[in-house]
């Protein structure tokens, strides 16, 4: 059975669904990272399980219990917001304990758990220090820890890591996972970073417009994306029109290979970074360097072909061509990802939101 259940959710801003008669289940134990756009709804719909927002429709079900009604402080839910909202005339004890208090709980208790905590989140014996002395990561640490003190059922993040440098998030969302595993908790997080979901979550939800565009493990929608939106949002720009038949498609790149069992027809085309291959300019298809991007050990290259879109290619430091050179490409029909019709496209519910599945990134 689910812990938390969202049937048929709609919230309305005026004539505009914020939340379109969505559908989603979070089972027990469960990190599940609510992706999209500004405007999507994901942070709409955080706000309705918490109880911030009442939906014009449908039901939110918390153990199977309908929280119609339920006001927030009794839903058992711990909601940590990106700007983390501490208390600033209160020592860390003071906000870690915070949530203690409010439910009664006596003050050898409430020490002890509050050192309990903040073991736990990596802040040991930090109980004395003043919030203002703290730096962006540790304010993060102490907010978390306030969350959890009262131990609840359900915990909700919005955008948890989205003021924090991009090399203190890749190391606190690794922790975090950590940290949920050791826990148990269940956990329901929003966030706009897809590589911060990824590396969080066991299922990923990508929204548009109010509506769940895809859901799966963190492999399944990147390897398959459900659409070209879905494909779009995670990055990957080589998508275009395409008309397949056999183990090969028509685009405007010319004639490039498919995997077999592709689906056949008028489809859209994704070609993964990793399949566009750099070939001797005489071969392939012709393009010039138009710009490179430097990632590391690794060269994301900009390809323009003549009367055709650009494409994106990635090569190693020391392969890559220097811009303005030509260059030719050949194409990799592991890396080509043949799309699901538009009519299933980029608002359809997942059909198999009651299965579960292990993570496997």
């Amino acid at each position: 059975m689910a812990l938390l259940t969202l049937a048929d959710v709609t919230v309305r801003f005026g004539e505009r669904p914020a939340l379109d008669a969505v559908d989603l289940d979070v089972a027990e134990h469960e990190i599940v990272c609510v992706l999209g756009p500004s405007g999507s709804g994901k942070s709409t719909l955080l706000r309705v399980v918490a109880g911030l927002r009442v939906p014009d429709g449908g039901r939110v079900l918390l153990d199977g219990a309908d929280q119609a009604g339920v006001p927030v402080h009794r839903r058992g839910v711990g909601l940590m917001f990106q700007d983390h909202q501490l208390f600033p005339q209160r020592d860390v004890a003071g906000n870690v304990g915070f949530g203690l208090r409010m439910r009664g709980v006596t003050g050898g208790e409430q020490r002890r758990r509050v050192d309990e905590l903040l073991d736990l989140v990596g802040l040991p014996g930090a109980g004395r220090r003043a919030v203002a002395t703290l730096s962006g990561g540790e304010q993060q640490r102490v907010a978390l820890a306030r969350a959890l003190a009262p131990r609840p059922r359900l915990l909700m993040l919005d955008e948890p890591l989205g003021q924090l440098d991009r090399s203190l998030r890749e190391r606190l969302v690794v922790e975090l996972r950590g940290l949920f595993g050791r826990l148990g908790t269940t956990v329901l997080a929003v966030t706009h970073d897809q590589g911060e979901a990824f590396a969080l979550a066991d299922r990923v939800v990508v929204m548009r417009d109010g509506r769940i565009a895809q859901t799966g493990t963190p492999l399944e929608v990147w390897q398959r994306p459900a659409s070209a939106f879905v494909a779009r949002f995670l990055g990957f720009d080589n998508v275009v029109p395409a008309t397949v038949s056999g183990e090969a498609a028509d685009t405007p790149w010319g004639t490039i290979p498919v995997p077999a069992g592709s689906p056949q027809g008028p489809r859209t085309v994704l070609v993964r970074p990793a399949g566009v291959r750099l070939v001797p300019a005489g071969d392939g298809l012709r393009c010039v360097v138009e710009a490179r991007t430097f990632r590391g050990s690794r060269v994301a290259v900009l390809l323009r072909p003549a009367g055709a879109p650009v494409l994106e290619a990635e090569c190693d430091l020391r392969d890559a061509p220097r811009e303005g050179a030509t260059v030719g490409v050949a194409f990799g029909s592991e890396d080509v990802v043949v799309l699901p019709d538009q009519a299933q496209g980029p608002h359809a519910q997942d059909p198999g939101r009651a299965r579960r599945q292990d993570r496997d990134v």
